[in-house]
């Protein structure tokens, strides 16, 4: 029984000792805080480093506090931070009433930026890994040697193997202007795989020549570092850049080959000079404006599906179009090229201030779903958006539905009967006039589908189509007149050379120089790249 009230006081002590310990952690050392009161503007961007190095929530409210212009001080270097008449003194960790004498602490642009940086480097203890990973991703380009004391506290917490990589970079590249030729020496050494395009300049300012001759960087061994880090950096630029030009290449491919399929089907086999056919694709896109506005007020909720709807409108939309104007000019201009391009381009411009009619001349947006909004990292650095990946799947994914239609449906069997020939096809009973206007229907509806790509990577405007009806025709030409294949190979191709040369030559030559070279190779083989087949090929 004597035993029992020695137990209860050893709980007690204990519990007001453990709540002693809560108070101290919770409390900060009023002097971290006096240097904000102060009128030392490097006391006080130290302070603020010190304070977020604390990493606890005490030091996060008076960061925000500063941020928000809440933070006050008395004369005699009190801190507080006020919300109307409550003042909350991190020091003693209470709260209480407001001093009379507290008067604001003045923020300039260099104590906010300050701020901003650790409040940002906080998120490195964010539960979310996404969200630590973002953090460090931001420090990586605005590293401070004042935060290296919160990223050395944030590595020892930190278990993800990719965070804990780029907070060891970021730590490097703080340490790139230390004052230790040792310090420098092992920081760069530490960047040798670094993506960090920024670091370039730094790198290279490290191995240039003051006016006397003498080196900016004045250690040997620091200077031997960086030219094998700027070395390894540059040929991993290049590797970026490339990937880069080749992915970008390959999504401006998909662009023009979802441009030139409708056309590669109504020009190719039907033969048919339609200058309306970039309107078409116009037509695809205000279709998917359309759809867009509808989900937005009868389905708020479902706002990402608005795209799978768009497809198969856009697809009926332009088809109907196509139809239409198959039945009403076109057919009674078969065999007439020089009319129907003239026809088709008096079309394109009464559908162009038709649109322009309806929805106006200005652009109007259409928005991506939340599942094709922002993209992936490959390289450490290069980004490939999830709207450039789709359209290029959709490209491929449309091309396949037409090769099935054109050579496993009993359409495109007439299809292929009526364009390869037509007085053979009609003898054995195909109507060739219904099979012209399903034709023509097809590739105005594939047109439709590409307004709907096109949506997805800009604005749309009436004159939309405008940009692409001159590329359709080159990718038709060059692939081969009636030839899918020769179309594939052509948009992509093209895509890639433009992607290439604009670089070197601009976005202006890169299309000179490109038609040039079509011209050049229609001249040396008129057939394009691959030759329709056939006995009597009209």
């Amino acid at each position: 029984m004597r035993l029992l009230p020695r137990i209860l006081a050893l709980g007690m002590l204990s519990l007001w000792l453990y709540t002693q310990a809560i108070s101290a952690y919770a409390a900060i050392d009023p002097a971290l805080l006096k240097p904000l009161a102060g009128d030392d503007p490097d006391a006080r961007i130290a302070a603020v480093s010190e304070i977020a190095a604390l990493a606890n929530e005490d030091a996060q409210k008076i960061l925000q506090a500063i941020n928000n212009d809440a933070l006050y001080a008395t004369p005699a270097g009190d801190v507080f931070i006020i919300d109307g008449s409550d003042a909350f003194n991190p020091a003693t960790d209470k709260t209480g009433p407001a001093p009379d004498d507290a008067e604001g602490i003045t923020v300039n642009n260099r104590l906010r930026g300050a701020v901003e940086g650790a409040l940002s480097g906080l998120q490195l203890f964010a539960p979310d890994r996404n969200a630590r990973l973002a953090a460090a991703n931001d420090l990586l380009k605005t590293a401070d040697p004042a935060q290296i004391p919160l990223i050395n506290k944030a590595l020892e917490k930190e278990s993800d193997p990719a965070i804990r990589e780029l907070l060891q970079q970021v730590v490097a590249t703080a340490n790139l202007h230390a004052p230790d030729a040792a310090t420098r020496q092992a920081a760069v050494k530490t960047l040798a795989n670094t993506s960090n395009a920024s670091l370039k300049p730094i790198l290279e300012q490290m191995l240039a020549k003051n006016p006397d001759g003498s080196y900016v960087e004045p250690d040997a061994g620091v200077r031997g570092e960086a030219v094998n880090t700027l070395s390894a950096l540059n040929r991993h630029l290049t590797i970026t850049e490339f990937v880069g030009k080749l992915f970008y290449g390959i999504s401006l491919g998909s662009v023009l080959l979802l441009a030139a399929l409708g056309l590669a089907i109504t020009f190719g086999l039907m033969g048919i000079i339609n200058m309306a056919h970039g309107e078409l694709l116009m037509i695809g896109a205000y279709t998917t404006y359309v759809c867009q506005l509808l989900f937005r007020k009868f389905f708020p909720e479902a706002i990402d599906a608005y795209l799978l709807v768009a497809l198969p409108a856009a697809f009926i939309v332009a088809a109907a179009v196509g139809i239409a104007l198959e039945r009403l000019v076109i057919r009674w201009l078969y065999g007439r090229p020089l009319e129907t391009l003239l026809c088709t381009w008096g079309i394109s411009l009464i559908l162009m201030q038709g649109v322009r009619s309806i929805f106006g001349a200005q652009n109007v947006e259409v928005a991506n779903p939340s599942w094709m909004s922002g993209g992936v990292t490959v390289l450490g650095s290069l980004v490939l958006s999830y709207n450039r990946i789709v359209i290029i799947f959709f490209a491929l994914f449309v091309v396949l539905a037409v090769w099935l239609i054109l050579n496993k449906t009993r359409l495109g069997l007439f299809v292929r009967a009526v364009m390869q020939n037509r007085r053979m096809a009609a003898c054995v009973g195909v109507s060739t006039g219904k099979i012209d206007m399903m034709t023509f229907g097809l590739g105005c509806g594939i047109a439709g589908l590409g307004g709907v790509a096109l949506s997805q990577l800009g604005n749309v405007g009436p004159d939309l189509g405008q940009g692409y009806i001159v590329d359709s025709f080159m990718v038709v030409v060059l692939g081969g007149v009636g030839q899918l294949a020769g179309t594939v190979i052509a948009a992509f191709g093209l895509g890639e050379v433009n992607k290439f040369l604009e670089p070197v030559a601009g976005a202006v030559l890169a299309k000179i120089a490109i038609l040039v070279f079509i011209i050049v190779f229609i001249q040396k083989r008129p057939q394009g790249l691959f030759a329709l087949k056939g006995r009597s090929v009209e």
